[in-house]
C-alpha cells in the first residue's frame, strides 16, 4: 500500500497539463476560480478512473479512429486553455482573457487528459495489495489516490497564487503566464511524441 501511494504521489506531483493549468489558474485569476477549477478537475480525473477501472476506457480506446478524434480534440482543447491562461489580462490577446476556466473545463480537460489515462491505468492495474478482494483493493486505491490527489493540487494553486501575489509588473506576470501555458504545451507534445 506504501508502494501505491509513492506511485500515486509522484506520478500526480510531475508537471502535467492539470497541475500546470491550476497554477496557471492561480496566477492568472487567483484562488477562488482556482478552487472551483480544482473542483472540476478532480471530478474529472475520478470519471477518468472510473471508465478505467469498468474497462470503458479500454474498449473506447481500442478503436483506433476515435483515439485519433481524442487526441485532436485533446490537442486542440489544451491549445485553447494554454491560451486562456497565456493571455489573461494581456492587451496582445485578440481579445483580452478575462473569464477564468472554470468547473466544466476541468471536467473536459480530465476527460481529454492522455496523462490522466496514464496515471489512472497505471495505479488501477499495478500495485496489487490486496489480491483476496479486488473490490476492496479498488475502493482503498480511490481513498489513497484522491487524499494525495486534492494537496497536491492546492499546492500547485499556492504556487500560481504566489506568483500573483508578488504583483509583477504587468509584462512580467505576462511572461510567467506564458511559460506556464508553453510548459504545459511542453508536457503535450512529449505526450504525443512518445511511442504509443
Amino acid at each position: 500500500m506504501l508502494t501505491f501511494a509513492l506511485a500515486v504521489f509522484f506520478l500526480i506531483i510531475t508537471p502535467g497539463p492539470g497541475v500546470l493549468s491550476v497554477a496557471g489558474v492561480g496566477s492568472s485569476f487567483g484562488s477562488g476560480p482556482g478552487a472551483r477549477y480544482i473542483a472540476g478537475l478532480f471530478v474529472g480525473t475520478n470519471l477518468v478512473a472510473l471508465a478505467v477501472v469498468s474497462g470503458m476506457a479500454a474498449i473506447i480506446l481500442a478503436n483506433e479512429n476515435i483515439r485519433w478524434v481524442l487526441l485532436v480534440a485533446s490537442v486542440g482543447y489544451l491549445l485553447f486553455l494554454a491560451s486562456k491562461i497565456a493571455f489573461a489580462g494581456a492587451k496582445i490577446a485578440f481579445k483580452e482573457v478575462t473569464t477564468p476556466p472554470g468547473f466544466f473545463n476541468g471536467i473536459i480537460l480530465q476527460a481529454l487528459n492522455p496523462k490522466a489515462y496514464a496515471v489512472n491505468t497505471t495505479l488501477f492495474t499495478g500495485f496489487a495489495f490486496l489480491p483476496s478482494s479486488l473490490p476492496m483493493e479498488t475502493l482503498i486505491k480511490f481513498v489513497i489516490m484522491n487524499a494525495i490527489w486534492v494537496p497536491i493540487h492546492f499546492a500547485w494553486l499556492y504556487v500560481g497564487m504566489t506568483l500573483h501575489k508578488l504583483n509583477l509588473a504587468p509584462h512580467v506576470q505576462r511572461r510567467v503566464n506564458i511559460a506556464m501555458a508553453l510548459s504545459m504545451l511542453c508536457v503535450v507534445g512529449l505526450a504525443l511524441a512518445a511511442p504509443k
